[in-house]
């Protein structure tokens, strides 16, 4: 009889850099690999654990003395629009969604330019060239989707969302569109369509990555309701958002350590092949 150890994906942190939400903090992230023939399995595990996924890895903020950055998802079966949302449903019905697999065009890397060069200019993906923009797209080790919304009038690509399809939900991995449509409100249109998709495939959250208090990129994600954040190790009812708040103390963060400890993982041994 033969036996194979079980496989114990290792976890690293990353070099301390200027966070992207608050001014003036630093971030480090906490991040393993993702490959091989369990990689959806342990996607799924770990991104029940407020992980996300980049390409052929998953990270998690572990900053040394901050911990502002909450993962995010929505509880579909109570999921109701705004009046808000509702009104953009409405502005938005003239857009067709087509679910491709993840291979990356030109089309698309314009209009991830285009939204870039408004959005984001200053951010960390700026320089972001065609082939990281490929890479980005195509080089992922589970399950995943690339969602292109389009004008049905004239054709145009109008939205893209990069979506991992996991056991309990529908994971936005990365979405941009126009920047010139401000009144269509694309973006919040985009996480109520995945919203639909989830509600028909009877998937039970759509993942949308980190709330961050306080910050201006990130608020639009306590719009939705039926909004969930990962606290202390489980899943909590977001409530009020003003409640929150991004001061934290240093020793309110537990060391790498012990944050590597209280991670659950697969099981992600080989069966055992018999005599």
């Amino acid at each position: 009889m033969r036996h194979t150890l079980p496989i114990a994906p290792q976890f690293y942190v990353t070099a301390p850099q200027t966070c992207p939400y608050l001014d003036g903090r630093r971030e480090r992230k906490l991040f393993t690999a993702l490959q091989g023939e369990h990689a959806g399995k342990l996607n799924d595990a770990l991104s029940k654990q407020g992980f996300r996924r980049s390409q052929n890895v998953l990270y998690r903020p572990s900053c040394a003395d901050c911990s502002a950055c909450l993962s995010a998802r929505i509880r579909v079966a109570d999921f109701t629009p705004s009046k808000s949302q509702r009104r953009a449903i409405r502005r938005n019905t003239h857009i067709a969604r087509t679910a491709r697999s993840p291979w990356a065009t030109e089309e698309q890397y314009a209009l991830f330019r285009l939204y870039l060069d408004s959005r984001h200019a200053d951010g960390g993906m700026a320089d972001m060239d065609v082939f990281e923009f490929a890479a980005m797209i195509e080089e992922t080790p589970v399950r995943s989707r690339v969602v292109e919304y389009r004008d049905q009038t004239d054709g145009d690509l109008t939205a893209v969302c990069l979506t991992d399809v996991l056991d309990d939900g529908l994971s936005l991995v990365y979405s941009f569109f126009r920047p010139d449509l401000p009144g269509q409100s694309i973006g919040t249109y985009v996480i109520l369509d995945h919203v639909e998709i989830a509600r028909e495939a009877g998937l039970p959250y759509v993942y949308l990555g980190y709330w961050v208090p306080g910050s201006s990129k990130m608020g639009y994600k306590a719009n939705f309701s039926a909004v969930e954040i990962y606290v202390d190790g489980a899943w909590q009812e977001l409530g009020d958002p003003e409640a929150y708040s991004n001061q934290t103390h240093p020793l309110s963060v537990d060391p790498i350590a012990q944050q590597v400890a209280q991670i659950t993982l697969p099981d992600l041994r080989a069966p055992v092949e018999p005599d």
